[in-house]
């Protein structure tokens, strides 16, 4: 892999384990989007000096509410964060909450959204920069499926994601299957990506709550995943390649249904948030 991926390998000198119950998570704009919208679960944070400036609200917040707050160098950030990607900010935090697959059927079934899911998609790039594109074109949740427990959003991932993870909704399902047939049944229309497919989603009439599931990165959707759809739709392109890269497709189609929500008639909403939470403003 290239240099930049590789993930950092601790020197005999680290900095101590994030305190129990925490997870890790860095990058400069990740970390600045929990600051923003879950602060209460911020236990401890490290920077860069040359950040200080930018920083400042986050850390005259951390003086006032008794946080663990100090500069550190570079071979302590990517010794904490295990990555020579933390451009600077490494938060030890509380886990976030995931969604049970139940209330995210009827939160939508109250309130009427975009959501985007995965088929097995584990690549940590790729999972960000899908989540990051949700957030972007306004999808209220992502769910993430695979046949064992999903091992969730790895560090990577959330830094892909530029803070787009703390604008969705989270939901891990071991049965995607059973879980888009869950949202089926409260009226969500369910549309499948398939480079395959016979048609793109501008032919398709769409109602006010849609899932767009994406597939296995060489795989694509699995049989029982596909039997959920309502829709199946491809990108058309120059015909030169079959198919484009999952986190690239999921932010052409995301695009697409913005701009199709746009053009429709307002509804009444709720404010943008988390389903089935209120929404969190900055003290």
């Amino acid at each position: 892999m290239p240099r930049s991926e590789q993930p950092h390998r601790p020197t005999a000198r680290t900095s101590p384990p994030p305190p129990d119950g925490c997870e890790v998570l860095y990058g400069l704009r990740s970390g600045v989007a929990v600051f923003e919208r879950r602060p209460q679960d911020i236990r401890r944070v490290g920077f860069d000096a040359a950040l200080r400036s930018e920083l400042a609200e986050l850390l005259r917040w951390a003086a006032g509410a008794g946080v663990h707050c100090r500069e550190e160098n570079e071979r302590e950030l990517a010794s904490r964060a295990q990555s020579n990607q933390h451009e600077g900010l490494v938060l030890d935090v509380l886990p976030r909450r995931w969604l049970p697959a139940k209330e995210l059927a009827a939160s939508l079934a109250r309130e009427p959204g975009m959501v985007v899911a995965l088929d097995r998609v584990r690549n940590p790039q790729n999972i960000g920069a899908v989540l990051r594109s949700a957030a972007f074109f306004g999808a209220r949740a992502a769910v993430l499926g695979a046949p064992a427990p999903h091992p969730g959003l790895p560090p990577l991932s959330l830094r892909v994601a530029e803070g787009g993870a703390e604008h969705l909704a989270l939901c891990r399902t071991t049965d995607l299957a059973d879980t888009l047939g869950r949202l089926r049944s409260q009226g969500v229309h369910v549309i499948g990506a398939d480079a395959h497919a016979s048609a793109g989603l501008d032919r398709l009439e769409l109602p006010a709550s849609t899932v767009l599931v994406l597939g296995h990165e060489r795989e694509g959707l699995g049989p029982r995943v596909k039997a959920q759809c309502d829709s199946l739709v491809l990108i058309e392109g120059s015909g030169a390649l079959e198919s484009l890269n999952v986190a690239v497709a999921a932010g052409v189609l995301l695009s697409q249904l913005w701009a199709r929500q746009r053009r429709a008639p307002p509804r009444p909403s709720a404010p943008a948030g988390r389903l089935g939470e209120p929404v969190q403003h900055r003290r």
